[in-house]
């Protein structure tokens, strides 16, 4: 046993729950024996050092992006996952009992639901209720008939479980629609391994990626057509759902394509992955989508979620999709009153993991039952979920409870009753020490054909407060990670596959959905949008801080000019400066002001968001930075201050373009990040050109300010070592091909990437030629810029304006064009 000042420093002042089980100490105080090792080692590190360990935890959280979505919070997707220092921990030999119980717990629900959409023996010979299937809306009686793969209708099955104050470990809800919580687990796992690393090894914790390797292979095995590497992906419902970051992390960990309902179609009863090359087979679907929003086509015809057809693909078994649609029948707690009897007609077995104590008022004995004893009672909906929180009885008044028994008795099918349970506590960190806070454990199990599989550990969720008995993630609450200590070293898992087994080498392009491609090809047009902005604006900031600051200078004055013409800032600071700083200010935080720089990186945020699957750790970890680096300031920020942010804007974006230039594979992905890069660039370099010459019409000269937002001064300076000049400077910004900042540049690399893409579009028109981009480039390089800027400026001829203004609109109906081709597929051509 832990001696007594081994712990009298980090458990001093620790009162357990009276009433509750302590996961941590004995009801006198001592700590359990699976915790000793890790209090000791907490207890030498001191409050300090805990401290700055669980700020650790919060960076790399930060750092590694990792969200939940509130649905309501002013965050929004952007609110930080709450992980604490101090794990759960449970010993092995009990964690095998509680396997045991999950294991018969997926089993049983799987031959309930075969049964449910079979035979339906339950109904005729086991007792059970019809009422309790006509009135559940989660059974799908579009469904009823369609036999999945191996008849596993879970294949992955979470069960929230809660410690009686005897120490007895009971269920109080499954998960078996669209489980949640997995990709949660595996993250704060490997955030707390890089935090606690000697303690985590030290402790012998059972490792998680044998469970997601079971996962991975058993998803690829239920592929209906005998294919050596079967099509999974992963429908989500996008990057609004609360669980969005999870969806990204699975997709990538396990290797799937992350798709949304726009990337799936459905011909001739087979679903296809809409990619650039074509329409791709696709054979087996995890989804995160709910049942009924999954088809509109037979399920939900408001669903923008799912996607037309699917089930009937499902019906003719040309896909499989885990779990399989109508699972979410047994997810209702009404069912839970009915498992044990349930369990021994079924299995022959006694029910391993009891319960809650549930009574559904669909049965006039269980309403009396509840009428009765309503003030020991938990009221919850029985079959659908509204965001309501559980009605606990004992907190109402009489009169609230005539009331709430009132509304019961009017539609007793919609309402179950559940015994009120005291929810076990664990410790966590509050002004360094340690406090009780409810708990629930969130176990997951994998079902296959060869049996089920338990991963060792889970999400354990943990109350914001002491009196809080609902422990929800929306409801604010924060998280924890399991560790289930071995008896011995464990022995480290992967992914990957095994040294020494043959290895099929790929080089080819991976297939890059057509949604996918849009997003990159926008995320690049984002990115070189937001650089652009913020060169135009440290231009003129920069010379409303030098030497000359507070003069109107022939340059500032030019400058001023173009920046208006470019729509960037307003007409009225033509004649006069006073407030233009305001406006800079603006310019940069107002997400609400179009064109501003925060709107751009807003626009940039939220793309990224939607690829987080394609975008590497430390790409995401530039763009959090970018972000951090806007976030909003209450106060206006002097120039200087201003410049310095413009500055450190510009390096966060030169790291964004260096990842992408040094890091991505060159896949299609790549091109048309590249594409939309170089069309942005290209457009607006014809565009600052026309502003330049507009205002030098008026008798402004904007050649030094134009090479600086271009990024060409010093190349220019390099070579001509005089003042700028306006042929030198055309031929240096539109003309030169070794200039990476000139139009000529841009069309050069534009028709290398269009060479490199599919040859024909999804729709089997010819691409290259369509496009025109070499055609483009000729002109621009063929043309006589010295006869038309003599002309311009000796005659007052506007032929070089209109011929930027010319080229401008041919970039834009470049975009469009590539849209058309490679963005929308509009006939039924499979590849």
């Amino acid at each position: 046993m832990i001696s007594e000042t081994a712990t009298s420093s980090l458990l001093k002042g620790y009162r357990p729950t009276p009433g509750a089980y302590d996961e941590m100490v004995h009801s006198s105080g001592s700590p359990r024996e699976s915790w000793v090792g890790l209090i000791q080692a907490l207890d030498r590190m001191g409050p300090e050092e805990l401290d700055a360990r669980q700020e650790s935890v919060n960076r790399i959280i930060q750092e590694n992006g990792v969200t939940y979505n509130i649905y309501g919070d002013t965050q929004g997707s952007g609110r930080p996952w709450e992980l604490g220092l101090m794990p759960l921990v449970i010993p092995i030999n009990e964690w095998r009992s509680i396997e045991a119980g999950l294991i018969q717990r997926t089993r049983l629900l799987n031959l309930i639901l075969s049964d449910f959409y079979g035979p339906q023996r339950l109904l005729r010979e086991a007792g059970l209720p019809r009422a309790l299937l006509a009135a559940n809306p989660n059974f799908l009686r579009p469904c009823f008939g369609i036999r999945p793969p191996e008849d596993l209708f879970v294949i992955m099955h979470a069960v929230d479980l809660a410690r009686a104050p005897d120490g007895r470990w009971w269920v109080l809800s499954d998960r078996t629609q669209t489980p949640s919580g997995a990709g949660y687990a595996l993250e704060n796992r490997i955030v707390l391994s890089q935090v606690l690393p000697d303690e985590f090894r030290e402790g012998h914790v059972e490792r998680l990626a044998g469970f997601f390797r079971i996962l991975r292979d058993t998803l690829q095995r239920l592929a209906p057509a005998a294919r050596s590497q079967p099509k999974v992906v992963l429908l989500t419902p996008g990057p609004y759902n609360e669980t969005y970051f999870e969806h990204v992390y699975l997709a990538r960990y396990l290797g799937f394509p992350l798709v949304e309902r726009d990337d799936l179609t459905v011909r001739d009863r087979r679903v296809f992955l809409k990619t650039l090359e074509g329409l791709q087979d696709v054979d087996v679907i995890l989804r995160r989508v709910d049942d009924t929003y999954c088809d509109p086509l037979e399920l939900r015809a408001d669903s923008i979620l799912g996607v037309p057809g699917l089930l009937e693909s499902a019906r003719a078994g040309n896909v499989a999709i885990a779990n399989a649609l109508g699972s979410g029948a047994v997810q209702t707690p009404a069912i839970t009153a009915f498992l044990p009897s349930l369990a021994q007609w079924l299995l022959g077995e006694e029910l391993l993991l009891p319960s809650v104590a549930t009574w559904w008022c669909g049965q006039e004995a269980q309403l009396a039952y509840v009428r009765d004893h309503l003030r020991e009672l938990v009221i919850k909906p029985a079959f659908t979920w509204t965001g309501a929180e559980p009605v606990f009885g004992g907190r109402l008044k009489a009169r609230e409870r005539r009331a709430l028994y009132a509304s019961i008795e009017k539609n007793p099918f919609a309402f179950v009753a559940q015994e009120e349970v005291a929810l076990s506590t664990v410790p966590v960190l509050a002004s360094q020490q340690l406090a009780p806070r409810p708990m629930v454990l969130r176990a997951f199990v994998c079902a296959g054909p060869s049996g089920c599989t338990v991963l060792p550990g889970g999400l354990t969720r943990v109350s914001t407060a002491t009196d809080r008995l609902v422990v929800s993630m929306q409801s604010g609450g924060t998280s924890k990670d399991t560790w289930i200590l071995a008896d011995g070293p464990v022995n480290p898992l992967s992914l990957l596959k095994a040294a020494g087994g043959i290895v099929r080498l790929e080089r080819a392009a991976a297939d890059v959905p057509s949604r996918v491609a849009d997003n990159l090809y926008w995320l690049g047009r984002y990115a070189e949008r937001l650089e652009d902005t913020v060169r135009r604006l440290r231009c003129l900031t920069v010379r409303l801080v030098g030497e000359a600051s507070g003069d109107n200078t022939p340059d500032l004055e030019a400058l001023i000019r173009v920046l208006i013409r470019l729509d960037l800032i307003p007409s009225e600071f033509e004649d006069s400066l006073s407030g233009v700083e305001g406006v800079i200010h603006r310019l940069i935080f107002r997400k609400d002001h179009p064109g501003s720089i925060a709107d751009i990186a807003s626009r940039l945020g939220s793309l990224a968001f939607t690829m987080r699957d394609r975008l590497s750790s430390d790409t995401w970890r530039i763009l959090n930075r970018l972000q951090s680096d806007l976030r909003p300031r209450s106060s206006r920020m002097a120039p200087g201050a201003a410049l310095a942010l413009l500055n450190t804007l510009i390096l966060d974006l030169a790291a964004f373009a260096g990842m992408e230039t040094e890091n991505m594979t060159r896949g299609h992905g790549w091109r048309f990040l590249e594409i939309g890069r170089r069309l942005e660039r290209a457009t607006n370099g014809a565009t600052l050109l026309q502003a330049g010459l507009a205002v030098e019409a008026l008798g402004f000269s904007a050649l030094d300010p134009i090479l600086e937002m271009a990024d060409s001064t010093i190349t220019y300076r390099r070579r001509y070592f005089a003042q700028p000049q306006w042929l030198s400077v055309l031929d240096l910004v539109l003309s030169d091909d070794t200039n990476p900042r000139s139009l000529s540049f841009q069309l050069g690399a534009l028709g290398q990437h269009a060479v490199n893409l599919p040859s024909t579009s999804p729709e089997g028109t010819q691409v290259q030629e369509s496009l025109q981009i070499e055609t483009l480039h000729n002109a621009v390089r063929a043309f006589n810029l010295e006869a038309a800027l003599e002309a311009e400026f000796e005659h007052e001829d506007t032929q070089l304006s209109d011929q930027l203004a010319g080229w401008a609109s041919d970039l834009r109906g470049l975009s469009d064009a590539l849209a058309r081709h490679y963005f929308t597929h509009a006939d039924t051509r499979v590849s």
